[in-house]
């Protein structure tokens, strides 16, 4: 890893909490978006922006509440991390734009009716 050339062994470490902080949040808003719109998927787009909100907001508290640490290096901690989200966000950007997901059903729900034959009945005025 970059970060452990670049700093050191406290380099790595931060570099691996960076790596486990990104997966864990952001694997954690995938979870929990994908559950939210299984039932609404109309809600997709609301719950998506929420969801990465939230996670922005927890990593900055992360960030805030490890800020003064010397478990690791707090620079290769915030380079890592703002690559590995950078990356996953741009992989799920990738993912969505390669994927063919269908917008319309391709088989109707509702069966076609049979046309029915016109059934010949008397006019009312008796002609």
């Amino acid at each position: 890893m970059i970060s452990a050339i670049a700093a050191g062994g406290k380099g790595l470490t931060g570099g691996l909490v960076a790596i486990a902080v990104v997966a864990l949040f952001f694997g954690l808003g995938s979870w929990a978006l994908m559950r939210i719109t299984q039932d609404k998927p109309q809600v997709a787009m609301t719950a998506g922006m929420l969801v990465y909100v939230v996670q922005i907001l927890l990593i900055g508290v992360f960030i805030v509440a490890f800020s003064g640490t010397t478990l690791f290096n707090g620079r290769a901690f915030g380079f890592t991390l703002l690559f590995t989200a950078l990356a996953w966000v741009g992989g799920q950007i990738r993912q969505t734009l390669t994927s063919r997901m269908l917008y319309v059903d391709p088989e109707p729900s509702v069966p076609p009716q049979e046309e029915a034959t016109p059934v010949k009945t008397g006019s009312p005025d008796g002609v």
